[in-house]
């Protein structure tokens, strides 16, 4: 046996050992090495970014109560059972009541919120410009026409402005998508959309447990759709979702496109009362659920606790700010936003991420750039193969383009940072003098005509 193979079983060995006691290898490392000097100082954060640790032995446990109940009672993993009924009821009691469905992923609950308003086809239902692929794509498969309402200036979230801009004669819906846990501002619209007597759809995909004037979003709408996918504030494992409404027969409705038409809420009809497809969650997804539920409440206020620190600690930075609450709202913070003044720091937006990355912080990306109208799917009418439906039941050769200049606009003023349970006064420490020490590095460099790169710092300051 070789030197080489020798050292790479040791490794091997070593790694086990690290996983079999939970603890990191990037942290033996920090542990050994000296950290890099960038940006003109020493690294900002020493230690490795937290990881979010969402799952524990409690979702474990609820996972394996489940198993062993149904292998002694010779059964197997249903849906619709208790599991399932208990979610529902603890997710519209967190809301403040109401009906709340369970379905197998948040872009699903975007679809079933839209099939049961009983759109016309060619009708026109306003999206929020920037949003993900889910908050859009069911609109044109329900053969619906998408229209993109542009961001609010200085935000990622839609308003009321862009909204009757957009707003037509065909208009049949509005589905406006709450980005990053911050609410968008409700009470405009759902006035603007009275008027017309056009129902509000919430996407609270990312806000789940947001408050818009000391309500929670999703109880202000028609009806509402939440992602519970592994990411989001509140898991039922990999994939989920839930519809909410305090309509009864909405939601009577709701059940019935979910589970393949069958005849929730009717009398006397035991077929399938519409053409549906099978949209359940299972039960294994409900028991993990209820438990991720119960930790929802602690997990918002660790998250705004988190970003309370890092806005107190950027208070009189020159050229960074934070995107904050509105007036009367709390957010629920899926990440944090931080606006980059390019006119007063000698960098772009990937020049800042990177420089945050090489300071040590996790989780950092540029912009928001989801806009899924922008999209092939979209721009070139492919959804139901060459029939240019839905755009052509308008008689239209090809969908209309939108220029989105806010939306685009706000994609290169912003550098977000993802916020998770783990994050504590530490964390928010390490960012915010991360931030003052970068802004302060491209500030300084100001006087130069050309850019500092951030992959360059490291090398000349190493």
């Amino acid at each position: 046996m070789n030197i080489v193979t020798m050292k790479q079983q040791v490794i091997r060995v070593i790694r086990r050992l690290l996983d079999l006691v939970d603890i990191e290898p990037a942290l033996i490392r920090a542990m050994i090495r000296k950290p890099p000097a960038v940006h003109g100082g020493p690294r900002a954060r020493r230690w490795p970014w937290p990881r979010r640790r969402h799952f524990d032995k409690r979702e474990k446990g609820a996972v394996m109560q489940l198993l062993d109940r149904e292998i002694r009672k010779g059964g197997a993993v249903i849906y619709g059972g208790p599991e399932t009924k208990a979610y529902c009821r603890a997710f519209a009691n967190y809301l403040g009541g109401g009906y709340a469905a369970a379905v197998n992923s948040g872009t699903n609950a975007v679809y079933v919120a839209l099939r049961v308003l009983d759109l016309e086809p060619g009708s026109e239902v306003i999206v929020s410009a920037i949003t993900d692929a889910g908050g859009a794509m069911p609109v044109a498969l329900l053969n619906c026409i998408p229209v993109p309402a542009d961001c609010r200036p200085g935000s990622l979230n839609t308003s009321v402005d862009q909204i009757r801009d957009v707003l037509t004669d065909r208009t049949a819906a509005i589905l406006v998508a709450h980005l990053t846990g911050h609410p968008v501002d409700l009470d405009p619209i759902l006035d603007l959309a009275g008027e017309r007597n056009i129902p509000v759809i919430e996407d609270c995909a990312q806000a789940h447990g947001a408050l818009y004037k000391g309500r929670m979003v999703g109880t202000f709408g028609a009806i509402s759709a939440f992602s519970t996918m592994f990411g989001k504030h509140h898991a039922t494992g990999a994939q989920g979702g839930v519809v909410f409404t305090k309509d009864t027969l909405l939601f009577a409705r709701a059940r019935q496109v979910i589970d393949r038409g069958k005849p929730f809420g009717t009398l006397g009809n035991p077929t399938n009362v519409i053409a549906s497809l099978n949209f359940n969650q299972d039960e294994i997804s409900m028991a993990i659920g209820r438990v991720q539920l119960e930790k929802l409440p602690g997990a918002l206020q660790a998250r705004r606790n988190f970003v309370a620190l890092v806005a107190s600690g950027l208070n009189d930075v020159k050229g960074v700010s934070l995107m904050g609450d509105a007036p009367g709202c709390a957010g629920a913070y899926w990440f944090l936003c931080l606006f980059v003044d390019w006119a007063d720091l000698n960098c772009n937006s990937q020049q800042f991420a990177a420089a945050l990355e090489l300071e040590g912080i996790g989780g950092v990306q540029v912009g928001y750039p989801f806009i899924p109208t922008d999209q092939p799917w979209h721009r070139d009418a492919v959804v139901f193969g060459t029939s240019g439906m839905p755009w052509s039941l308008r008689q239209q050769s090809r969908p209309q383009h939108f220029e989105l200049p806010n939306a685009h606009a706000i994609n290169q003023a912003i550098v977000r940072v993802d916020v998770h349970e783990a994050l504590g006064a530490t964390e928010a420490r390490d960012l915010v003098v991360a931030v003052k020490k970068i802004a302060a590095y491209y500030r300084a460099s100001k006087s130069s005509t050309v850019p500092v790169d951030a992959a360059e710092t490291v090398s000349s300051t190493a």
